[in-house]
């Protein structure tokens, strides 16, 4: 972070000299490089072993925070729980404020969602290019392609739980 910092002016006279593309930079800048928010979430304790705390959260969408909601039926809200490391002393029914890097939550989406999808139209294009299967086993086998990304992701579980923290404060 200290490099960006330190190298922020020289990118944009060197990268970004007509108006538009400035202006286009800058925001591209502000929001991939120094993303370092956190996204929050306010849940009870549930459990407390050690330095981890069981939380249960309340996850709404933006319906459900509408007064409407009564007369709409489409509002929505699930309840997660998850495992939390206590930036302080709690006990069981404290209500905290739990919270994660928003730059973990991109890198969760990728790993989730947009490289399942490339693989998925690797092996569809791949195939399709290659050979002269009916598109039902190209298909089937783009399918298959994605459950192997999945099995191979799942070995770096462990790994994965390392970066991917959260943790808790009391409200």
């Amino acid at each position: 972070m200290a490099f960006w910092g330190k190298k922020r002016s020289f990118l944009l006279k060197k990268f970004a000299r007509p108006c538009v593309y400035k202006k286009l930079f800058v925001f591209l800048h502000s929001q991939f490089v120094f993303m370092d928010e956190q996204i929050r979430h306010t849940g009870v304790v549930m459990n407390v072993e050690g330095e981890l705390a069981h939380v249960q959260i309340v996850q709404t969408s933006a319906c459900s925070a509408c007064k409407a909601r009564s007369m709409c039926m489409s509002s929505e809200s699930q309840q997660k729980e998850m495992d939390v490391i206590m930036l302080e002393p709690m006990k069981v029914g404290d209500k905290v404020e739990v919270e994660v890097r928003e730059k973990l939550a991109w890198k969760a989406v990728l790993l989730a969602y947009i490289l399942p999808f490339i693989v998925m139209m690797g092996v569809i294009a791949g195939l399709d290019f290659a050979t002269d299967w009916s598109e039902a086993v190209i298909g089937t086998l783009s399918l298959c392609g994605i459950a192997v990304y999945y099995i191979g992701l799942s070995f770096f579980k462990d790994r994965l739980q390392k970066q991917f923290v959260f943790t808790a404060r009391k409200l």
